[in-house]
Protein backbone atom coordinates (compact mmCIF):
# COMPACT_ATOMS: atom_id res chain seq x y z
CA UNK A 1 0.00 0.00 0.00
CA UNK A 2 2.84 2.30 0.81
CA UNK A 3 4.52 1.58 -2.54
CA UNK A 4 1.34 2.44 -4.46
CA UNK A 5 1.00 5.70 -2.60
CA UNK A 6 4.63 6.55 -3.37
CA UNK A 7 4.10 5.70 -7.05
CA UNK A 8 0.98 7.93 -7.17
CA UNK A 9 2.93 10.74 -5.59
CA UNK A 10 5.73 10.40 -8.13
CA UNK A 11 3.31 10.41 -11.06
CA UNK A 12 1.42 13.50 -9.86
CA UNK A 13 1.94 16.24 -12.48
CA UNK A 14 4.11 19.09 -11.28
CA UNK A 15 1.43 21.62 -12.21
CA UNK A 16 -1.01 19.95 -9.80
CA UNK A 17 1.25 20.05 -6.79
CA UNK A 18 0.31 22.66 -4.11
CA UNK A 19 3.64 24.46 -4.18
CA UNK A 20 3.77 24.81 -7.97
CA UNK A 21 1.47 27.82 -8.14
CA UNK A 22 3.60 29.78 -5.67
CA UNK A 23 6.75 28.97 -7.66
CA UNK A 24 5.13 30.24 -10.86
CA UNK A 25 3.68 33.29 -9.12
CA UNK A 26 6.96 34.19 -7.37
CA UNK A 27 8.08 36.56 -10.20
CA UNK A 28 4.69 38.28 -10.00
CA UNK A 29 5.03 38.60 -6.22
CA UNK A 30 8.52 40.06 -6.76
CA UNK A 31 7.18 42.61 -9.27
CA UNK A 32 4.26 43.62 -7.04
CA UNK A 33 6.50 43.89 -3.99
CA UNK A 34 9.33 45.73 -5.72
CA UNK A 35 7.49 48.10 -8.06
CA UNK A 36 4.11 48.66 -6.41
CA UNK A 37 4.23 48.05 -2.65
CA UNK A 38 7.81 49.07 -1.89
CA UNK A 39 7.64 52.42 -3.77
CA UNK A 40 4.29 53.33 -2.23
CA UNK A 41 5.53 52.47 1.26
CA UNK A 42 8.58 54.61 0.54
CA UNK A 43 6.40 57.61 -0.30
CA UNK A 44 4.30 57.05 2.82
CA UNK A 45 7.43 56.72 4.97
CA UNK A 46 9.13 59.82 3.57
CA UNK A 47 6.03 61.91 4.17
CA UNK A 48 6.43 61.29 7.93
CA UNK A 49 10.19 61.68 8.28
CA UNK A 50 12.30 64.84 8.19
CA UNK A 51 16.09 64.38 8.29
CA UNK A 52 15.63 60.80 9.49
CA UNK A 53 13.31 61.67 12.40
CA UNK A 54 9.58 61.09 12.62
CA UNK A 55 7.71 64.33 12.09
CA UNK A 56 4.36 65.69 10.96
CA UNK A 57 6.01 68.83 9.60
CA UNK A 58 4.99 68.23 5.98
CA UNK A 59 1.36 67.64 6.88
CA UNK A 60 1.35 70.69 9.16
CA UNK A 61 2.59 72.76 6.21
CA UNK A 62 -0.15 71.32 4.00
CA UNK A 63 -2.98 71.93 6.45
CA UNK A 64 -1.64 75.20 7.83
CA UNK A 65 -4.47 77.69 7.38
CA UNK A 66 -2.05 80.63 7.24
CA UNK A 67 -0.65 79.30 3.96
CA UNK A 68 -3.67 78.26 1.91
CA UNK A 69 -1.82 77.04 -1.19
CA UNK A 70 -2.05 73.32 -0.45
CA UNK A 71 -5.55 73.49 1.02
CA UNK A 72 -6.67 75.39 -2.07
CA UNK A 73 -4.99 72.74 -4.22
CA UNK A 74 -6.90 69.95 -2.46
CA UNK A 75 -10.18 71.83 -2.79
CA UNK A 76 -9.58 72.66 -6.46
CA UNK A 77 -8.72 69.05 -7.28
CA UNK A 78 -11.89 67.77 -5.59
CA UNK A 79 -14.02 70.55 -7.06
CA UNK A 80 -12.77 70.00 -10.61
CA UNK A 81 -13.08 66.21 -10.31
CA UNK A 82 -16.68 66.29 -9.06
CA UNK A 83 -17.74 68.79 -11.71
CA UNK A 84 -15.92 66.74 -14.37
CA UNK A 85 -17.89 63.66 -13.34
CA UNK A 86 -21.17 65.61 -13.54
CA UNK A 87 -20.38 67.17 -16.94
CA UNK A 88 -19.05 63.95 -18.45
CA UNK A 89 -22.02 62.03 -17.04
CA UNK A 90 -24.53 64.41 -18.58
CA UNK A 91 -22.84 64.53 -21.99
CA UNK A 92 -21.82 60.86 -22.21
CA UNK A 93 -25.03 59.36 -20.83
CA UNK A 94 -27.21 61.79 -22.79
CA UNK A 95 -25.39 60.99 -26.04
CA UNK A 96 -25.72 57.25 -25.36
CA UNK A 97 -29.49 57.56 -24.85
CA UNK A 98 -29.81 59.72 -27.96
CA UNK A 99 -27.91 57.36 -30.26
CA UNK A 100 -29.31 54.12 -28.84
CA UNK A 101 -32.93 55.21 -28.39
CA UNK A 102 -33.62 57.19 -31.60
CA UNK A 103 -33.15 56.66 -35.32
CA UNK A 104 -32.51 59.87 -37.25
CA UNK A 105 -30.53 61.12 -40.27
CA UNK A 106 -26.87 61.49 -39.36
CA UNK A 107 -27.05 59.03 -36.47
CA UNK A 108 -24.53 56.59 -37.93
CA UNK A 109 -22.03 59.33 -38.71
CA UNK A 110 -22.37 60.83 -35.24
CA UNK A 111 -21.98 57.40 -33.65
CA UNK A 112 -18.85 56.72 -35.68
CA UNK A 113 -17.25 60.01 -34.64
CA UNK A 114 -18.44 59.92 -31.01
CA UNK A 115 -15.30 58.04 -29.94
CA UNK A 116 -12.89 60.48 -31.65
CA UNK A 117 -11.73 61.99 -28.31
CA UNK A 118 -10.17 58.63 -27.41
CA UNK A 119 -7.59 59.22 -30.14
CA UNK A 120 -6.48 62.49 -28.51
CA UNK A 121 -3.75 62.13 -25.86
CA UNK A 122 -4.43 64.35 -22.85
CA UNK A 123 -1.75 66.94 -23.64
CA UNK A 124 -2.78 67.27 -27.30
CA UNK A 125 -6.45 67.57 -26.33
CA UNK A 126 -5.71 70.45 -23.96
CA UNK A 127 -3.45 72.20 -26.49
CA UNK A 128 -5.96 71.86 -29.35
CA UNK A 129 -8.74 73.43 -27.29
CA UNK A 130 -6.46 76.30 -26.33
CA UNK A 131 -5.64 76.89 -30.01
CA UNK A 132 -9.36 76.78 -30.84
CA UNK A 133 -11.10 78.49 -27.92
CA UNK A 134 -8.42 80.15 -25.78
CA UNK A 135 -7.94 83.89 -25.43
CA UNK A 136 -5.75 83.86 -28.57
CA UNK A 137 -7.65 80.99 -30.17
CA UNK A 138 -8.79 80.79 -33.76
CA UNK A 139 -12.54 80.95 -33.10
CA UNK A 140 -12.55 83.92 -30.64
CA UNK A 141 -10.15 85.85 -32.90
CA UNK A 142 -12.23 84.95 -35.95
CA UNK A 143 -15.45 86.22 -34.36
CA UNK A 144 -13.66 89.38 -33.25
CA UNK A 145 -12.46 90.02 -36.83
CA UNK A 146 -15.78 89.17 -38.48
CA UNK A 147 -17.89 91.39 -36.25
CA UNK A 148 -15.31 94.13 -35.72
CA UNK A 149 -15.24 93.72 -31.94
CA UNK A 150 -12.77 95.48 -29.70
CA UNK A 151 -12.07 92.27 -27.79
CA UNK A 152 -12.67 88.56 -28.24
CA UNK A 153 -16.29 87.68 -27.33
CA UNK A 154 -15.32 84.67 -25.22
CA UNK A 155 -12.31 82.58 -24.28
CA UNK A 156 -11.71 79.40 -22.36
CA UNK A 157 -9.61 80.01 -19.29
CA UNK A 158 -9.20 78.89 -15.71
CA UNK A 159 -11.37 76.17 -14.24
CA UNK A 160 -14.02 76.54 -16.97
CA UNK A 161 -11.37 75.73 -19.58
CA UNK A 162 -10.23 72.69 -17.60
CA UNK A 163 -13.83 71.44 -17.31
CA UNK A 164 -14.48 71.83 -21.05
CA UNK A 165 -11.32 69.90 -21.90
CA UNK A 166 -12.11 67.21 -19.32
CA UNK A 167 -15.66 66.86 -20.64
CA UNK A 168 -14.53 66.53 -24.24
CA UNK A 169 -11.73 64.05 -23.55
CA UNK A 170 -13.51 61.95 -20.89
CA UNK A 171 -17.21 61.78 -21.78
CA UNK A 172 -16.47 58.59 -23.73
CA UNK A 173 -15.91 56.81 -20.40
CA UNK A 174 -19.65 57.28 -19.79
CA UNK A 175 -20.79 57.00 -23.39
CA UNK A 176 -19.24 53.60 -24.19
CA UNK A 177 -20.41 51.54 -21.17
CA UNK A 178 -23.86 53.15 -21.06
CA UNK A 179 -24.32 52.52 -24.80
CA UNK A 180 -23.36 48.87 -24.33
CA UNK A 181 -25.75 48.54 -21.38
CA UNK A 182 -28.60 50.08 -23.36
CA UNK A 183 -28.00 47.75 -26.31
CA UNK A 184 -28.15 44.74 -23.99
CA UNK A 185 -31.06 46.04 -21.91
CA UNK A 186 -34.02 43.75 -21.20
CA UNK A 187 -37.03 45.68 -22.45
CA UNK A 188 -39.46 43.16 -20.95
CA UNK A 189 -38.90 44.73 -17.53
CA UNK A 190 -39.91 48.15 -18.83
CA UNK A 191 -42.90 46.66 -20.63
CA UNK A 192 -43.98 44.92 -17.42
CA UNK A 193 -43.68 48.19 -15.47
CA UNK A 194 -45.73 50.02 -18.10
CA UNK A 195 -48.33 47.27 -18.02
CA UNK A 196 -48.67 47.75 -14.27
CA UNK A 197 -49.50 51.42 -14.78
CA UNK A 198 -46.10 53.10 -14.35
CA UNK A 199 -45.59 56.37 -16.21
CA UNK A 200 -42.68 56.94 -18.60
CA UNK A 201 -40.88 58.94 -15.95
CA UNK A 202 -41.37 56.18 -13.38
CA UNK A 203 -40.19 53.51 -15.83
CA UNK A 204 -37.09 55.53 -16.59
CA UNK A 205 -36.29 56.40 -12.97
CA UNK A 206 -37.27 53.10 -11.32
CA UNK A 207 -36.41 50.52 -13.98
CA UNK A 208 -34.06 51.67 -16.75
CA UNK A 209 -31.75 53.98 -14.80
CA UNK A 210 -31.09 51.51 -11.93
CA UNK A 211 -30.13 48.85 -14.48
CA UNK A 212 -27.45 51.22 -15.75
CA UNK A 213 -25.98 51.77 -12.27
CA UNK A 214 -22.97 49.43 -12.69
CA UNK A 215 -21.94 51.17 -15.93
CA UNK A 216 -22.48 54.65 -14.52
CA UNK A 217 -20.66 53.78 -11.28
CA UNK A 218 -17.64 52.38 -13.14
CA UNK A 219 -17.51 55.48 -15.37
CA UNK A 220 -17.84 57.77 -12.35
CA UNK A 221 -14.88 56.11 -10.63
CA UNK A 222 -12.76 56.30 -13.76
CA UNK A 223 -13.52 59.95 -14.56
CA UNK A 224 -13.05 61.05 -10.94
CA UNK A 225 -9.65 59.37 -10.64
CA UNK A 226 -8.44 60.63 -14.03
CA UNK A 227 -9.60 64.14 -13.15
CA UNK A 228 -7.83 64.00 -9.80
CA UNK A 229 -4.69 62.94 -11.67
CA UNK A 230 -5.09 65.58 -14.39
CA UNK A 231 -2.01 67.69 -14.98
CA UNK A 232 -2.12 68.85 -18.59
CA UNK A 233 -5.40 70.79 -18.57
CA UNK A 234 -4.54 72.75 -15.37
CA UNK A 235 -1.07 73.38 -16.82
CA UNK A 236 -2.43 74.80 -20.10
CA UNK A 237 -5.16 76.89 -18.44
CA UNK A 238 -3.05 78.25 -15.60
CA UNK A 239 -4.59 76.44 -12.61
CA UNK A 240 -1.44 75.91 -10.58
CA UNK A 241 -3.26 75.16 -7.33
CA UNK A 242 -4.18 71.52 -7.86
CA UNK A 243 -2.56 68.57 -6.11
CA UNK A 244 -0.85 67.30 -9.25
CA UNK A 245 0.59 70.74 -10.03
CA UNK A 246 1.81 71.16 -6.45
CA UNK A 247 3.45 67.71 -6.51
CA UNK A 248 5.36 68.53 -9.69
CA UNK A 249 6.31 71.94 -8.27
CA UNK A 250 7.62 70.37 -5.05
CA UNK A 251 9.59 67.81 -7.06
CA UNK A 252 11.04 70.55 -9.28
CA UNK A 253 12.10 72.54 -6.21
CA UNK A 254 13.81 69.48 -4.74
CA UNK A 255 11.35 69.20 -1.83
CA UNK A 256 10.81 65.45 -2.20
CA UNK A 257 9.40 65.07 1.32
CA UNK A 258 6.62 67.55 0.62
CA UNK A 259 5.98 65.87 -2.74
CA UNK A 260 5.64 62.56 -0.89
CA UNK A 261 3.14 64.02 1.58
CA UNK A 262 1.10 65.58 -1.22
CA UNK A 263 1.22 62.31 -3.17
CA UNK A 264 0.04 60.39 -0.11
CA UNK A 265 -2.98 62.68 0.26
CA UNK A 266 -3.78 62.42 -3.46
CA UNK A 267 -3.51 58.62 -3.36
CA UNK A 268 -5.69 58.39 -0.24
CA UNK A 269 -8.41 60.54 -1.82
CA UNK A 270 -8.43 58.41 -5.00
CA UNK A 271 -8.46 55.09 -3.16
CA UNK A 272 -11.10 56.31 -0.67
CA UNK A 273 -13.38 57.38 -3.51
CA UNK A 274 -12.82 54.02 -5.21
CA UNK A 275 -13.78 52.14 -2.03
CA UNK A 276 -16.90 54.27 -1.51
CA UNK A 277 -18.12 53.73 -5.07
CA UNK A 278 -17.41 50.00 -4.90
CA UNK A 279 -19.36 49.78 -1.65
CA UNK A 280 -22.27 51.71 -3.18
CA UNK A 281 -22.29 49.48 -6.24
CA UNK A 282 -22.26 46.34 -4.08
CA UNK A 283 -25.32 47.34 -2.04
CA UNK A 284 -27.77 46.01 -4.62
CA UNK A 285 -28.00 43.40 -7.35
CA UNK A 286 -28.58 44.96 -10.74
CA UNK A 287 -28.68 41.84 -12.89
CA UNK A 288 -31.87 40.87 -14.68
CA UNK A 289 -33.50 37.46 -14.37
CA UNK A 290 -35.38 37.46 -17.66
CA UNK A 291 -34.15 37.45 -21.22
CA UNK A 292 -35.69 40.06 -23.45
CA UNK A 293 -34.85 41.84 -26.66
CA UNK A 294 -32.74 44.95 -26.92
CA UNK A 295 -34.42 48.34 -26.99
CA UNK A 296 -36.00 49.49 -30.24
CA UNK A 297 -34.96 52.87 -31.54
CA UNK A 298 -37.75 55.33 -32.25
CA UNK A 299 -37.62 56.91 -35.67
CA UNK A 300 -37.59 60.70 -35.78
CA UNK A 301 -40.37 61.88 -38.11
CA UNK A 302 -41.36 65.21 -39.53
CA UNK A 303 -39.50 67.21 -42.18
CA UNK A 304 -38.44 70.02 -39.86
CA UNK A 305 -37.33 67.67 -37.08
CA UNK A 306 -35.31 65.51 -39.48
CA UNK A 307 -33.65 68.59 -40.98
CA UNK A 308 -32.83 69.76 -37.48
CA UNK A 309 -31.26 66.42 -36.59
CA UNK A 310 -29.16 66.50 -39.77
CA UNK A 311 -27.89 69.98 -38.89
CA UNK A 312 -27.28 68.99 -35.28
CA UNK A 313 -25.39 65.84 -36.29
CA UNK A 314 -23.23 67.82 -38.72
CA UNK A 315 -22.36 70.41 -36.08
CA UNK A 316 -21.63 67.70 -33.51
CA UNK A 317 -19.30 65.85 -35.89
CA UNK A 318 -17.59 69.13 -36.80
CA UNK A 319 -17.10 69.97 -33.13
CA UNK A 320 -15.60 66.51 -32.53
CA UNK A 321 -13.23 66.78 -35.47
CA UNK A 322 -12.11 70.39 -35.01
CA UNK A 323 -9.45 69.64 -32.35
CA UNK A 324 -7.77 67.18 -34.71
CA UNK A 325 -8.14 69.49 -37.71
CA UNK A 326 -6.52 72.40 -35.87
CA UNK A 327 -3.54 70.30 -34.73
CA UNK A 328 -2.97 69.12 -38.30
CA UNK A 329 -3.35 72.67 -39.66
CA UNK A 330 -0.89 74.20 -37.21
CA UNK A 331 1.58 71.36 -37.80
CA UNK A 332 2.18 72.91 -41.23
CA UNK A 333 2.59 76.46 -39.92
CA UNK A 334 6.02 78.10 -39.80
CA UNK A 335 7.39 78.60 -36.30
CA UNK A 336 7.39 82.19 -35.06
CA UNK A 337 5.18 83.56 -37.86
CA UNK A 338 1.75 83.20 -36.21
CA UNK A 339 1.26 86.10 -33.84
CA UNK A 340 -1.95 88.16 -34.01
CA UNK A 341 -3.49 86.65 -37.15
CA UNK A 342 -6.63 84.51 -37.01
CA UNK A 343 -4.92 81.68 -38.91
CA UNK A 344 -1.22 80.94 -39.39
CA UNK A 345 0.01 83.07 -42.33
CA UNK A 346 2.95 80.91 -43.46
CA UNK A 347 2.99 77.15 -44.03
CA UNK A 348 5.81 74.64 -44.49
CA UNK A 349 6.60 70.92 -44.60
CA UNK A 350 9.90 71.37 -42.79
CA UNK A 351 8.55 70.20 -39.42
CA UNK A 352 7.78 66.73 -40.73
CA UNK A 353 11.08 66.60 -42.59
CA UNK A 354 12.90 67.51 -39.36
CA UNK A 355 11.05 64.88 -37.33
CA UNK A 356 12.38 62.07 -39.48
CA UNK A 357 15.77 63.40 -40.49
CA UNK A 358 17.22 65.25 -37.48
CA UNK A 359 18.33 63.14 -34.55
CA UNK A 360 17.19 65.60 -31.86
CA UNK A 361 13.61 65.53 -33.23
CA UNK A 362 13.59 61.82 -34.03
CA UNK A 363 14.84 60.76 -30.58
CA UNK A 364 11.54 61.41 -28.67
CA UNK A 365 9.61 59.38 -31.26
CA UNK A 366 12.08 56.52 -30.96
CA UNK A 367 12.05 56.73 -27.16
CA UNK A 368 8.25 56.62 -26.90
CA UNK A 369 7.99 53.60 -29.18
CA UNK A 370 10.82 51.64 -27.54
CA UNK A 371 9.76 52.38 -23.96
CA UNK A 372 6.06 51.72 -24.63
CA UNK A 373 6.82 48.47 -26.48
CA UNK A 374 9.16 47.29 -23.71
CA UNK A 375 6.53 48.06 -21.06
CA UNK A 376 3.81 46.35 -23.12
CA UNK A 377 5.97 43.23 -23.53
CA UNK A 378 6.47 43.06 -19.77
CA UNK A 379 2.75 43.64 -19.23
CA UNK A 380 1.93 40.71 -21.51
CA UNK A 381 4.30 38.30 -19.75
CA UNK A 382 3.27 39.17 -16.20
CA UNK A 383 -0.35 40.10 -16.96
CA UNK A 384 -1.13 36.84 -18.76
CA UNK A 385 0.57 34.72 -16.09
CA UNK A 386 -1.29 36.49 -13.30
CA UNK A 387 -4.63 36.35 -15.13
CA UNK A 388 -4.27 32.63 -15.83
CA UNK A 389 -3.61 31.62 -12.26
CA UNK A 390 -6.14 34.08 -10.86
CA UNK A 391 -8.81 32.67 -13.20
CA UNK A 392 -7.90 28.97 -13.17
CA UNK A 393 -6.50 28.34 -9.70
CA UNK A 394 -7.59 28.92 -6.13
CA UNK A 395 -4.91 29.73 -3.59
CA UNK A 396 -4.42 31.65 -0.36
CA UNK A 397 -4.07 35.41 -0.93
CA UNK A 398 -5.79 35.37 -4.32
CA UNK A 399 -7.97 38.41 -3.55
CA UNK A 400 -5.03 40.42 -2.22
CA UNK A 401 -2.97 39.74 -5.36
CA UNK A 402 -5.88 40.89 -7.55
CA UNK A 403 -6.21 44.17 -5.66
CA UNK A 404 -2.46 44.81 -5.71
CA UNK A 405 -2.30 44.32 -9.48
CA UNK A 406 -5.17 46.76 -9.99
CA UNK A 407 -3.86 49.31 -7.46
CA UNK A 408 -1.64 51.28 -9.91
CA UNK A 409 -4.66 51.94 -12.15
CA UNK A 410 -6.36 53.77 -9.26
CA UNK A 411 -3.28 55.91 -8.54
CA UNK A 412 -2.52 59.18 -10.36
CA UNK A 413 0.55 59.28 -12.58
CA UNK A 414 2.16 61.83 -10.28
CA UNK A 415 1.90 59.41 -7.34
CA UNK A 416 3.43 56.58 -9.38
CA UNK A 417 6.20 58.90 -10.56
CA UNK A 418 7.06 60.21 -7.09
CA UNK A 419 6.93 56.70 -5.60
CA UNK A 420 9.47 55.43 -8.15
CA UNK A 421 11.73 58.43 -7.48
CA UNK A 422 11.62 57.79 -3.72
CA UNK A 423 12.18 54.05 -4.15
CA UNK A 424 14.99 54.02 -6.70
CA UNK A 425 17.10 57.09 -5.94
CA UNK A 426 19.33 54.69 -3.98
CA UNK A 427 20.53 51.18 -4.88
CA UNK A 428 18.08 48.43 -3.85
CA UNK A 429 17.58 44.74 -4.51
CA UNK A 430 14.66 45.64 -6.78
CA UNK A 431 16.89 47.88 -8.91
CA UNK A 432 19.61 45.20 -8.87
CA UNK A 433 21.98 47.37 -6.87
CA UNK A 434 21.72 50.34 -9.23
CA UNK A 435 20.31 53.86 -8.93
CA UNK A 436 17.52 54.07 -11.53
CA UNK A 437 16.47 57.68 -11.06
CA UNK A 438 17.98 59.71 -13.88
CA UNK A 439 18.44 56.65 -16.11
CA UNK A 440 16.65 55.41 -19.22
CA UNK A 441 15.10 52.46 -17.34
CA UNK A 442 12.87 54.36 -14.93
CA UNK A 443 10.29 55.45 -17.53
CA UNK A 444 9.62 51.96 -18.98
CA UNK A 445 9.21 50.74 -15.39
CA UNK A 446 6.65 53.50 -14.77
CA UNK A 447 4.75 52.59 -17.95
CA UNK A 448 4.89 48.91 -16.99
CA UNK A 449 3.52 49.52 -13.49
CA UNK A 450 0.77 51.89 -14.63
CA UNK A 451 -0.52 49.74 -17.51
CA UNK A 452 -0.16 46.22 -16.12
CA UNK A 453 -3.81 46.33 -14.94
CA UNK A 454 -4.98 46.85 -18.54
CA UNK A 455 -3.45 43.60 -19.85
CA UNK A 456 -4.34 41.74 -16.66
CA UNK A 457 -8.00 42.72 -16.65
CA UNK A 458 -8.35 42.22 -20.40
CA UNK A 459 -6.89 38.71 -20.15
CA UNK A 460 -9.05 37.88 -17.12
CA UNK A 461 -12.11 38.77 -19.21
CA UNK A 462 -10.88 36.45 -21.97
CA UNK A 463 -10.33 33.58 -19.53
CA UNK A 464 -13.83 34.13 -18.13
CA UNK A 465 -15.25 33.58 -21.62
CA UNK A 466 -13.26 30.41 -22.43
CA UNK A 467 -14.02 26.87 -21.35
CA UNK A 468 -11.47 25.28 -19.03
CA UNK A 469 -12.44 21.84 -20.35
CA UNK A 470 -10.32 22.44 -23.49
CA UNK A 471 -7.18 22.54 -21.36
CA UNK A 472 -8.36 19.51 -19.41
CA UNK A 473 -8.92 17.63 -22.66
CA UNK A 474 -5.36 18.40 -23.75
CA UNK A 475 -4.06 17.08 -20.45
CA UNK A 476 -6.19 13.97 -20.87
CA UNK A 477 -4.54 13.36 -24.24
CA UNK A 478 -1.12 13.41 -22.63
CA UNK A 479 -0.04 17.05 -23.02
CA UNK A 480 2.01 18.50 -20.19
CA UNK A 481 1.11 21.83 -18.60
CA UNK A 482 3.47 23.93 -20.71
CA UNK A 483 2.32 22.38 -23.99
CA UNK A 484 -1.35 22.74 -23.01
CA UNK A 485 -0.92 26.37 -22.01
CA UNK A 486 1.02 27.55 -25.07
CA UNK A 487 -0.76 25.47 -27.71
CA UNK A 488 -4.33 25.38 -26.37
CA UNK A 489 -5.00 28.06 -23.73
CA UNK A 490 -2.95 30.99 -25.04
CA UNK A 491 -4.38 30.95 -28.60
CA UNK A 492 -7.90 31.05 -27.14
CA UNK A 493 -7.24 34.28 -25.23
CA UNK A 494 -4.82 35.85 -27.72
CA UNK A 495 -7.35 38.46 -28.86
CA UNK A 496 -7.95 39.74 -25.33
CA UNK A 497 -4.22 39.74 -24.58
CA UNK A 498 -3.42 41.67 -27.75
CA UNK A 499 -6.26 44.12 -27.13
CA UNK A 500 -5.03 44.87 -23.60
CA UNK A 501 -1.44 45.19 -24.81
CA UNK A 502 -2.45 47.65 -27.53
CA UNK A 503 -4.40 49.75 -25.03
CA UNK A 504 -1.28 49.76 -22.85
CA UNK A 505 0.71 50.95 -25.87
CA UNK A 506 -1.85 53.72 -26.44
CA UNK A 507 -1.51 54.87 -22.85
CA UNK A 508 2.29 54.67 -23.02
CA UNK A 509 2.54 56.72 -26.20
CA UNK A 510 0.31 59.42 -24.71
CA UNK A 511 1.70 59.31 -21.14
CA UNK A 512 2.75 62.73 -19.88
CA UNK A 513 2.19 63.12 -16.14
CA UNK A 514 4.62 60.42 -14.96
CA UNK A 515 6.97 61.22 -17.85
CA UNK A 516 7.42 64.86 -16.86
CA UNK A 517 8.68 63.71 -13.44
CA UNK A 518 10.99 60.92 -14.61
CA UNK A 519 12.42 61.76 -18.04
CA UNK A 520 16.01 62.65 -18.84
CA UNK A 521 17.45 64.26 -21.94
CA UNK A 522 18.18 60.77 -23.33
CA UNK A 523 14.76 59.29 -22.49
CA UNK A 524 12.53 62.22 -23.45
CA UNK A 525 9.20 60.88 -24.87
CA UNK A 526 6.94 62.54 -27.44
CA UNK A 527 4.63 64.11 -24.84
CA UNK A 528 7.47 65.90 -23.04
CA UNK A 529 8.92 67.02 -26.40
CA UNK A 530 5.54 68.52 -27.31
CA UNK A 531 5.43 70.40 -24.01
CA UNK A 532 8.94 71.77 -24.48
CA UNK A 533 8.22 72.87 -28.05
CA UNK A 534 5.08 74.67 -26.87
CA UNK A 535 6.99 76.57 -24.18
CA UNK A 536 9.56 77.52 -26.83
CA UNK A 537 6.70 78.89 -28.98
CA UNK A 538 7.54 76.37 -31.72
CA UNK A 539 3.87 75.59 -32.29
CA UNK A 540 4.40 74.02 -35.71
CA UNK A 541 6.92 71.48 -34.43
CA UNK A 542 4.78 70.72 -31.36
CA UNK A 543 1.71 70.06 -33.51
CA UNK A 544 3.73 67.94 -35.96
CA UNK A 545 4.66 65.75 -33.00
CA UNK A 546 1.01 65.85 -31.94
CA UNK A 547 -0.26 64.81 -35.38
CA UNK A 548 2.14 61.89 -35.39
CA UNK A 549 1.02 60.94 -31.89
CA UNK A 550 -2.67 61.13 -32.86
CA UNK A 551 -2.06 59.00 -35.96
CA UNK A 552 -0.23 56.36 -33.97
CA UNK A 553 -2.88 56.24 -31.24
CA UNK A 554 -5.69 56.08 -33.83
CA UNK A 555 -4.04 53.13 -35.62
CA UNK A 556 -3.56 51.28 -32.34
CA UNK A 557 -7.18 51.89 -31.34
CA UNK A 558 -8.44 50.65 -34.71
CA UNK A 559 -6.38 47.47 -34.33
CA UNK A 560 -7.75 47.03 -30.81
CA UNK A 561 -11.34 47.41 -32.03
CA UNK A 562 -10.70 44.94 -34.85
CA UNK A 563 -9.33 42.41 -32.38
CA UNK A 564 -12.35 42.85 -30.13
CA UNK A 565 -14.65 42.39 -33.09
CA UNK A 566 -12.90 39.23 -34.27
CA UNK A 567 -12.79 37.53 -30.91
CA UNK A 568 -15.20 36.90 -28.11
CA UNK A 569 -12.99 38.54 -25.60
CA UNK A 570 -11.81 42.03 -24.90
CA UNK A 571 -10.86 44.46 -22.19
CA UNK A 572 -13.31 45.56 -19.61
Amino acid sequence: MTLKQNDARVKTPIANRPWFIYVVLSPIFFVLLGYVIYPLLGVFRDSFFVNGSFSLAYYKRIFNTSGMTNLQAIWNSLYISVLSVICCGIVGTGLAFLLESFEFPGRKALKAFAVIPMALPSLIGAISFDFLYGSTGIIPRGLKAIFGLSAVPFALKGISGVLVVHTFTMYTYFYLPVSAALRNADTSLEEAASGLGASRRQVFGRVRLPMLTPSITAATMLVFMISMASYTAPLIYGIDRTLTMQIVLSRTNGDLGMASAQSTILAMISVFFLVIMRAYEGRRNYSGVSKGSAIHRKEVKGRFTRALTVAGSFLAVLFLMLPIFVIILISFSANGKWTTQVLPPVYTLNHYVDLFTQTKFLLPIKNSLIMSLAAAAGNVVFGVAAAYFMSRRKFAGRGIVDKLIMLPWSLPGTVVGISLIVAFNIPTIFSFGQVWVGTYYILPIAYFVRHLPLVYRSTCASFAQTDASCEEAARGLGANWFFGFFRVVLPMVAGGVASGAILGLVQGVGEFVASILLYTSKSMPISVAINQQMYSFRFGTACAYGTLQIALVAVLLLISERLKGDTASGPI
